[in-house]
């Protein structure tokens, strides 16, 4: 599991693990992690965890968030990577499970930059699906240990197909962990298998995607069957395929 480490002066504060989805760190007593100092806003960052990824974003903060001497506003922390907040730190510690590759989308396995930055393991497949370029172009897969009893390998296979844009047609079988959909740098989301169903939770850009016309908030959202997803100007559609679907 991983934790985040605060510290002052090079003093260990507190250890706190990422049990929770979003960690808020801030001044206000309301605060996840509450570092009552006058350089920290009140509501100054969060920490967003899914499986074993972990996202940070500025809360649009007096005085800023750095990541190793670096300003960020959004960031996919890495193993040892130290968030600065004033005098204070907060080291990220990843125990990571190891991954197993992907299976292929389209027959095509690239590791890109974009997808990269992501946060999928370097000892992972990444996928693109071909074709769809500025619309919204890179879903990326990564898989985790599942535990098939724990999961519900008897349950509907989650899958998205897309409804607009130039890859109108084309599906994708949710049956990894994580599924990242989207453009880095201007929306992305991510879709996460969990024994209770797939659930959609925003990583990244200032727009929130948008479920059945709503637009989504800060918080994971179980999808339901035929649910209809836009993520960086692509729509798609969310179906169950039941065991005796022709292709399951």
């Amino acid at each position: 599991m991983a934790k985040l480490i605060l510290s002052m002066d090079g003093l260990v504060l507190k250890e706190i693990p990422l049990v929770k989805e979003r960690t808020s760190i801030g001044r206000k007593p309301n605060n996840d992690i509450q570092i009552d100092n006058l350089a920290i806003s009140g509501e100054h960052a969060v920490i967003v965890a899914i499986l074993n990824d972990a996202f940070l974003e500025d809360l649009n903060s007096t005085n800023g968030t750095y990541v190793n001497g670096q300003s960020v506003k959004k960031h996919v922390l890495k193993d040892n990577d130290v968030v600065e907040l004033g005098k204070y730190r907060i080291k990220f510690l990843k125990d990571a499970p190891d991954m197993r590759a992907s299976d292929t989308f389209e027959k095509a396995f690239v590791m890109t930059p974009d997808a990269a930055n992501l946060g999928a393991s370097p000892r992972a497949h990444t996928e693109t699906m071909v074709g769809f370029g500025a619309e919204a172009s890179v879903t990326s897969e990564w898989k985790a240990p599942i535990d098939a009893a724990s999961t519900g390998a008897d349950e509907p296979m989650g899958m998205v197909q897309i409804i607009s844009g130039r890859n109108a047609g084309r599906e994708l079988e949710l049956s990894k962990s994580l599924t990242t959909l989207g453009k880095p740098g201007v929306q992305v989301a991510v879709i996460t298998r969990r024994p209770h169903g797939y659930f959609i939770t925003h990583v990244e850009g200032d727009s929130f995607p948008v479920l059945n016309g709503k637009q989504l908030d800060a918080q994971a959202h179980l999808l339901g069957d035929h649910d209809v997803i836009e993520i960086a100007g692509v729509k798609m559609e969310f179906y169950l395929r039941s065991s005796d679907t022709p292709g399951a």
